[in-house]
């Protein structure tokens, strides 16, 4: 551990402390290496290192069809795979002037709100464990598990699900995996009310998160976040509000937002988010199960698209903004794929955020802004 000297009180040699914070800490999942400069106990500096989980996602895509790439993209989000296909289908959809069946935009809609709950029910687990609480973690993926159990039932996949298809989805669904959805809903409406029980009032949880790692609405913007962690300081951005995708403009929900942006705000923003994904899911379950259609456009042939052009879309994904912009000069495979993801602006801010505080706080506030290294490295 290398040691640097910096002038501190009447002009006294100080030391600083450098140590590195990953990969191997536990709280890093081993993708992510924060060089930390310590004076005593206090942070003085950090430097994100990432690149760990780099796959090269981005330049895959120029040597394969549009095809052969769709199965590749649930990895760029893991936690959130439904996600990561609706912004690529949505972006090569927009190219060839695909027609997505209202069916279908409902199907997607409920997939991408499920997948929501479970990706904030791993944030929540996971964030509790790093603060030193062990039980959250059980109650989270308890829920968690039933969402998984539909997603298996439903595509065979508990992640990385490949379950979008352009012009639709790969299968309708039944009766039986409706009725299940509902159960499920039902049931969470119960549950995150626990949750709320444990935490939100709990003494030891407050001392850890509140007033801790502050972001301001400045910051947040010059930073480009997006998200829940821009939502926690009190600006009302949302991209199903901003800018209707789906069938988003015909459902009924509330964007949640705090002001204090701190690590208990982010908590609260993202405990609401739950809740409203909870509604939405149900009023697509609503609608599917009164009203039928086509699930998907049986014109489309996967196999020979081969649009020309450019074209973005922009998905409001558990982590923040997702934004794929695909480019085409029609070919059989794309002439550029890139992917905007919320992590990799969530990492830069660490720095800011961590500048002369404990290094107890490390985890505490970078597990806050819930980051998934996948999306960073890409």
């Amino acid at each position: 551990m290398p040691i640097s000297r910096t002038k501190g009180w009447r002009g006294m040699n100080k030391e600083l402390l450098k140590i590195n914070v990953g990969i191997q800490h536990p709280s890093t999942h081993g993708v992510l290496r924060l060089i930390t400069e310590l004076d005593g106990e206090t942070v003085k500096s950090v430097e994100p290192v990432i690149g760990y989980l780099h796959r090269g996602l981005e330049k895959a895509a120029e040597s394969r069809s549009y095809l052969q790439y769709l199965p590749m993209v649930d990895r760029v989000d893991y936690l959130s795979g439904f996600f990561c296909s609706e912004a690529f289908c949505s972006a090569v959809e927009t190219l060839a002037d695909i027609e997505v069946p209202n069916r279908a935009k409902y199907i997607r809609c409920l997939l991408m709100e499920l997948n929501r709950i479970a990706s904030h029910l791993v944030w929540l687990g996971a964030y509790l464990m790093d603060l030193g609480a062990s039980s959250p973690i059980f109650y989270a993926f308890r829920e968690r598990e039933m969402i998984l159990r539909i997603f298996e039932n439903l595509t065979g996949q508990r992640m990385m699900y490949n379950f979008h298809v352009f012009g639709g989805v790969k299968r309708d669904l039944s009766a039986e995996i409706l009725d299940e959805i509902e159960n499920f809903l039902e049931i969470f409406q119960k549950k995150i009310q626990e949750y709320e029980n444990i935490l939100t009032d709990n003494p030891i949880f407050l001392s850890r998160t509140k007033g801790v790692g502050i972001l301001t609405k400045n910051s947040a913007l010059n930073y480009s976040i997006t998200g829940a962690n821009l939502r926690s300081t009190g600006l009302n951005t949302d991209f199903r509000k901003q800018k209707p995708y789906l069938v988003y403009d015909k459902l009924d929900f509330e964007v949640p937002t705090e002001t204090a942006g701190d690590c208990y705000a982010r908590y609260l923003v993202r405990i609401a988010e739950m809740k409203q994904s909870q509604r939405i899911a149900a009023q697509c379950v609503d609608y599917l199960k009164n009203n039928s259609g086509e699930f998907k456009d049986s014109s489309v042939n996967s196999f020979v698209i081969k649009p020309s052009g450019e074209a973005s879309s922009f998905i409001e994904a558990p982590r923040g903004l997702m934004v794929c912009t695909v480019t085409a000069t029609g070919e059989d495979k794309p002439y550029r794929v890139k992917w905007r993801t919320g992590s990799f602006y969530s990492v830069q801010i660490l720095p800011m955020l961590l500048k002369d505080r404990n290094f107890a706080d490390i985890m505490a506030i970078f597990g806050s802004l819930d980051v998934i290294l996948s999306e960073v490295d890409r």
